[in-house]
């Protein structure tokens, strides 16, 4: 099963539950050489429902000290898919990274910043 690491709202109980139908089980963990950052909204309906003008992400920085802390689940195939669908893979990219935990799993970042990661 794949692991998905989250930073952001995956980790809300209430975006779960639309996102995949059920209550995630997941593990504290942090993913290492990485800062969080912030995504500018581009689309003024997202922002007139939300209220908020940006989006929580985090950028490659490569520095070993650096630690964004977060979330990560076990999660099926499907569901794998539901998180693409929430995350607007024409904005987020996700990528295979290394965790603290020595865990692989995937993590959503801003498209424009995710080659710099890879």
């Amino acid at each position: 099963m794949p692991l998905l690491f989250s930073y952001g709202t995956l980790q809300q109980e209430s975006v779960q539950r639309s996102t995949f139908g059920r209550l995630l089980d997941g593990q504290r963990d942090e993913l290492p050489r990485f800062e969080p950052s912030l995504v500018r909204i581009e689309d003024a309906q997202v922002v007139a429902a939300t209220g908020n003008t940006h989006h929580s992400n985090v950028t490659f920085n490569g520095r070993e000290d650096s630690r964004v802390s977060g979330t990560v689940f076990e999660i099926t195939d499907t569901e794998l898919a539901a998180a693409d669908r929430y995350e607007q893979l024409a904005a987020y990219e996700r990528i295979a990274a290394r965790l603290a935990s020595g865990k692989m799993a995937w993590v959503y970042l801003d498209a424009r910043s995710a080659s710099e990661a890879a």
